[in-house]
């Protein structure tokens, strides 16, 4: 044992964020139980193995594992702190859809106690976090937390959004800074007793509602800017023009810094989080509504496209290199790449020839279609008359001129300009 307030965690949701998350506190010593709904990433979790792909996590996770610093559950059990990493996706009409937040809190009922500190690290709206401890009160009414107590609650709770880049998590959640929200004071001051197991970057303390406002503007920061890389590429187009020599010109600027345009935007923040702020303030917010506006429209001027060039062809045969939303990772969430692609197969009157090499099946959207296939970069290209690059993977940074010959070429990321 040792003197640390925070000896047993429990990371609820295993993806993305969660996994790794639980098992860089599990490297410093934590006794760390992860809980995920899904029995296969349980069991997975319990061999030492992981389901996602991110360098070094199957690494790290084993070594956890092997020395009983990591297990996985279905259901929580009683710990030190609770750590709530679980998808929060929009519904219909770009809504806020807090269902596995509420579902994830709630379900620590039976095992919550004094003393206690959760933390969602999910993205969430503005005031999420303050509704997290009206559920939590709902069902433990013989426990008082900070919505009502302050800093005298039984149980502590925060709000501390992740900030990592796939491909670069287990740096990320080590070196970046943590900005940390609590519903009281002492609820951020424990949380960062917490993260400073794990975090080298600074902890910065502040309320909830700001921390979960810092998450969403953040992400629609860069959603705006992507947007405006993206017109700019639609209107490259327009006037015949090379838009990533343009753009490399432009930067030359000292004060100019233009982001590279793309097929849309993609992932699980980005394309989903600016919608949370339009949520919550609609009539003041008609840029960010306009950038996201733009960035979903992308897809489908691509697929336009795409269908000009194949209507020109007696058969058709698109290779379509990648499906993951950024480069050398396997993560399809909110992909435009697998929107493009999808829109494709549905279209009918051509061959698709599907390269995604960090996947072993084509996902449920694209399998049930006869002229879709996975296959590997070769066979794509040899038959295909049009080369459509979605995802700018290392391995397809390997295709010469040459490969591309007598093929129209739609290159979306500009890695072969």
């Amino acid at each position: 044992m040792t003197d640390r307030e925070f000896e047993n965690v429990c990371v609820i949701g295993l993806g993305y964020v969660g996994l790794p998350t639980a098992a860089v506190l599990a490297s410093r010593g934590v006794l760390v139980l992860g809980v995920d709904i899904d029995d296969n990433t349980v069991a997975l979790v319990n061999k030492g193995k992981v389901h996602i792909v991110e360098p070094d996590l199957d690494i790290l996770v084993n070594g956890a594992v092997a020395t009983g610093k990591l297990r996985a559950a279905t259901k929580a059990e009683a710990a030190d702190a609770f750590i709530i990493a679980v998808p929060t996706p929009f519904t219909d009409g770009h809504k806020p859809d807090l269902r596995y937040v509420e579902a994830a809190v709630r379900g620590l009922a039976d095992v919550i106690k004094k003393g206690d500190l959760v933390i969602i690290e999910s993205t969430c709206p503005v005031g999420t976090t303050d509704k997290a401890c009206v559920w939590l009160s709902e069902a433990r009414p013989d426990l008082s937390f900070p919505h009502t107590a302050g800093s005298a609650a039984d149980v502590n709770v925060a709000h501390s959004p992740e900030r990592v880049l796939p491909g670069k998590v287990l740096i990320e959640l080590v070196r970046n800074d943590r900005v940390i929200g609590g519903v009281s004071p002492r609820c951020a001051e424990r949380t960062a007793v917490l993260y400073r197991i794990a975090v080298d970057g600074k902890c910065l303390q502040t309320t909830a509602r700001t921390a979960e406002l810092v998450k969403l503007s953040e992400n629609a920061y860069r959603d705006v800017n992507i947007a405006f890389a993206n017109e700019l590429s639609l209107v490259s187009d327009d006037l015949d023009i090379n838009v990533w020599e343009a753009i490399q010109l432009a930067n030359h600027h000292p004060r100019v810094n233009i982001l590279s345009p793309g097929p849309g935007v993609g992932g699980h923040c980005i394309a989903v989080d600016p919608w949370f702020i339009v949520d919550s303030a609609p009539n003041s917010t008609p840029l960010i509504t306009a950038a996201r506006g733009v960035n979903d429209a992308k897809p489908k001027r691509i697929v336009s496209q795409i269908l000009d060039a194949a209507a020109a062809l007696d058969n058709p045969v698109v290779a379509c290199l990648g499906l993951a939303y950024k480069a050398n990772i396997d993560d399809l969430r909110e992909s435009p790449a697998m929107d493009i692609a999808e829109a494709l197969a549905k279209t009918g009157g051509l061959i698709l020839n599907i390269v995604e090499p960090h996947i072993k099946d084509l996902p449920d959207r694209l399998a049930g279609f006869d002229d879709v296939r996975l296959c590997d970069l070769g066979q794509a290209l040899g038959p295909a008359n049009i080369v459509v690059l979605l995802t700018d993977h290392d391995a397809f940074g390997t295709v010469t001129l040459d490969d591309l010959g007598g093929k129209k070429v739609f290159d979306t990321r500009g890695i072969w300009r």
